[in-house]
């Protein structure tokens, strides 16, 4: 174990002594002053980050108060969301800006049409010096980034692995540390500072399994945290789609992988109930082990000394009353150890953002830096019992979404028109200067950014989830969602309607779609869903042409 983390030590001190000497090698160009007048762009992207665990939006769960420096000192959008609420489809979605149906990530199996020309490439094309650092989630060499150091796959929180254009490494530390200080690093040391930036910090954390760091974890397993009001809610007043998902709680959420139960536990105490499967997946040698032994097993010695205490005392504890308790118990004390993981990440983000933050401010550069800050979707906190996103439902399908353009954003204030991570790229594009291409399909921000509201024209925007049959089991569907309405297409196995009166139903809990009350909104709900596919140049055909090829991928 020492020997491997004094490789990873050296592997961690070469990749910065090659910074320093990229430093030295351009000094004469970094020591002379920008005269490029366009704004510099720092996308900050989280994953999986639900708008309920952020303070800016709601204090119940988490203070996040560098996250919130972004929106106090910017614009809060409270009716941003997303096309298809899917990690790698929203990434592919976000850098396009064009549908998945037509970037070709439908979903995080299908393949990214790498014809496709991605918003960082055009940066880079028109003059700025671009970077990634952190969670891409799909390919291993990101276009149009003169520097990049991304996660394969989804990554992992303890001792990650990176990918880079010198080549893959192990770095020894906490996930979101480490993408911090290479960001950082990247602005203070290696940029060329004679152009503007755009760089993209992405983050892996929240995203399950949520493994927080050592002083985290042991801060936040001692915290109590709100239940939501419909944690023990059936989904009576929705369709069957909601009855028939894998995403709740109690039932599906692992003891492993998710609660930090050591699998010796489980195994000592003879299984326990609600029996749920463990996640076992096979590992670099070939060997198949359980997500906890595969994800604790990453940490080092010196690491496992400040985890153990408190995986011991959760497992002691498990042991004692789990056999004793009733299913409202059990689900009541899995709430609180996701709760206490999910938001201990979240917390470890938000410190490591105010470092990225307090860089700018001191370095001058926040004069000139557009700071944008959301996730690649929203996620469920517990709500209707259920963990994960997919549906197009509110705590999924709506993201967090704020930003900061000094002189040109006045701070503070919130905006409510639908918007979608469709517009970050032509948004980014417009804000820099640069000629929009025409094949992309969302709409520039800029005006509500500076207040002209009056020239956003949308009224409803389009969404459509494809992975299923898959993990969770969120049947496919497409809408259309306005400020006050949400109509929904269940297909596949399936063939339901679904309709929310949004103002009336903010939680979305009863479908309205067969009260004769609202026939003619579903008529007229229905005359602009199928508009706005043509608009979107999706279709029933198009639909077909996925389900085929995604069966042929699981056969």
């Amino acid at each position: 174990m020492k020997k491997n983390n004094l490789l990873r030590s050296l592997v961690y001190i070469s990749l910065c002594v090659s910074t320093l000497v990229s430093c030295k090698k351009n000094e004469s160009l970094h020591n002379k002053k920008n005269t490029d007048s366009r704004p510099n762009i720092l996308f900050i992207m989280s994953d999986d980050h639900a708008y309920q665990a952020i303070s800016a939006y709601s204090d119940k769960l988490i203070q996040t108060p560098n996250i919130d420096r972004i929106a106090n000192e910017g614009i809060l959008f409270t009716n941003a969301c997303v096309t298809n609420s899917i990690c790698a489809p929203s990434r592919a979605t976000i850098l396009t800006g064009k549908h998945t149906h037509i970037n070709g990530k439908i979903d995080n199996r299908m393949p990214f049409d790498t014809n496709q020309v991605t918003f960082p490439q055009i940066f880079q094309k028109a003059g700025y010096t671009t970077a990634m650092f952190g969670k891409l989630h799909f390919g291993n060499s990101p276009k149009g980034v003169d520097e990049f150091m991304i996660l394969p796959g989804q990554g992992s929180y303890i001792n990650p692995d990176f990918i880079t254009s010198k080549g893959d490494t192990t770095i020894t530390g906490y996930v979101t540390d480490i993408i911090t200080d290479f960001s950082i690093n990247w602005l203070d040391k290696t940029r060329d500072k004679d152009k503007p930036f755009m760089m993209m910090y992405l983050h892996k954390a929240p995203h399950r399994p949520w493994w927080p760091s050592p002083e985290k974890f042991k801060e936040f397993t001692k915290k109590t945290f709100p239940e939501p009001a419909s944690l023990f809610d059936n989904n009576e007043g929705r369709g069957s789609a909601s009855k028939t998902a894998q995403m709740n709680i109690l039932q599906h959420m692992t003891y492993g992988l998710d609660c930090k139960i050591r699998p010796e536990t489980i195994k000592e105490m003879g299984g326990v109930k609600p029996h749920v499967r463990a996640m076992m997946a096979k590992g670099k040698d070939g060997i198949r082990r359980d997500g906890f032994t595969r994800k604790y097993g990453r940490a080092n010695d010196e690491q496992k000394a400040l985890y153990d205490p408190v995986i011991d005392s959760i497992n002691i504890w498990f042991k004692t009353y789990w056999p004793t308790m009733n299913d409202q118990e059990k689900m009541r004390w899995k709430y609180q150890r996701y709760m206490q993981d999910y938001l201990a990440c979240v917390s470890s983000m938000d410190d490591n953002i105010g470092r990225v933050l307090d860089y700018l401010d001191e370095s001058g550069l926040a004069k000139n830096t557009i700071v944008v800050y959301t996730s690649d979707q929203g996620f469920y906190l517990g709500e209707y019992g259920w963990f994960d996103k997919r549906f197009i439902y509110n705590e999924s399908f709506k993201t967090p979404l704020m930003i900061r353009w000094p002189n040109e954003i006045k701070p503070g204030i919130t905006n409510d028109e639908m918007v979608q991570n469709l517009d970050f790229a032509q948004t980014f594009l417009d804000a820099a200067k640069i000629e929009l291409p025409t094949d992309m399909q969302g709409e520039s921000l800029v005006p509500l950014l500076k207040g002209e509201n009056n020239k956003w024209k949308r009224k409803a925007v389009y969404y459509h989830y494809y992975d299923f049959p898959a993990a969770h089991m969120v049947k496919r569907h497409y809408g259309i969602v306005t400020k006050q309405y949400k109509l929904a297409h269940f297909y596949y196995d399936i063939d339901e309607w679904e309709l929310y009166d949004r103002k009336k139903d903010p939680n979305e809990t009863k479908n309205v779609y067969h009260d004769p009350a609202y026939a003619s909104i579903v008529s007229k709900l229905k005359k602009e869903l199928k508009e706005l596919r043509i608009k979107y140049k999706d279709s029933p055909e198009l639909d077909s042409m996925y389900i085929e090829m995604t069966k042929r991928k699981e056969l």
